[in-house]
């Protein structure tokens, strides 16, 4: 595995692991958890040891055997790879499991910046001058009832996003943005305020205009959510990919 695994990886880093996922009888993905654990100490150049999983305070066994897409947050970035568990014990008091390559490892874009295609529907209009007064302040204070205007999410990161419209705001603008995501088979809405970085004229389609936003004073709690979002669909289609 080129070494990699001991040249990026190391202990502490936060991980994810999910099953590998098989068909069920009716043709749909069955459902798996996500699991969040560390590294606990990498042991050879394809051999790693995690700590065990825990759920409402509970160990978690992993099953011998199993095969998990694990993603790892390092300095360098994200990372992913597949792995098979051949080993549980205790270790200094603390349960471990031992990890085994099955695939390479390779390397996302960074997380936040990691951009996924969709198409989303939005809502969205441009801030009032007492919001943008809040919002400098970092606080979030928005006026209610005040009409917003249809759009489409065409991209979607931890950073922001880009979306096509019928109007067009210009560069350098806040604009309030509410959009819906499936995540862990929660729907939840999201409220966020982002600053308009670039708005053009589709060469395409005349009267369309695509918008690039950042993000602005985001809680880290929604920008994880939304990063999680995008390994979750990423997952599915490298599941698709490989025919599972």
């Amino acid at each position: 595995m080129e070494n990699m695994l001991q040249n990026l990886i190391l202990p502490g880093q936060k991980i994810e692991l999910q099953a590998v996922e098989k068909k069920l009888d009716n043709g749909e993905d069955s459902p798996h958890k996500v699991y969040v654990s560390s590294v606990y100490d990498v042991l050879t150049e394809d051999q790693f040891e995690v700590t065990m999983p825990l759920e409402q305070e509970k160990l978690i066994l992993l099953p011998v055997d199993k095969e998990y897409d694990m993603c790892f947050y390092t300095e360098n970035g994200l990372y992913q790879c597949f792995a098979r568990v051949i080993d549980r014990y205790k270790s200094n008091n603390v349960y471990v499991l031992v990890m085994e390559l099955t695939s390479n490892l390779r390397k996302y874009q960074r997380r936040e910046y990691y951009r996924f295609s969709c198409a989303l529907e939005m809502n969205s209009r441009k801030l009032e001058l007492e919001e943008v007064k809040a919002v400098e302040r970092k606080h979030m204070l928005l006026v209610p009832g005040l009409p917003l205007k249809r759009a489409i999410i065409v991209d979607i990161s931890g950073g922001g996003l880009r979306f096509v419209a019928n109007y067009q705001y210009e560069p350098g603008c806040l604009i309030y943005c509410v959009y819906h995501l499936l995540i862990g088979g929660r729907n939840k809405e999201y409220n966020l305020v982002g600053k308009v970085l670039t708005s053009e004229e589709s060469t395409r389609n005349a009267g369309t205009y695509e918008h690039r936003v950042q993000y602005i004073n985001m809680n880290v709690d929604e920008r994880e959510e939304i990063i999680k979002y995008i390994f979750e669909e990423e997952r599915k289609h490298r599941r698709q990919e490989r025919g599972m």
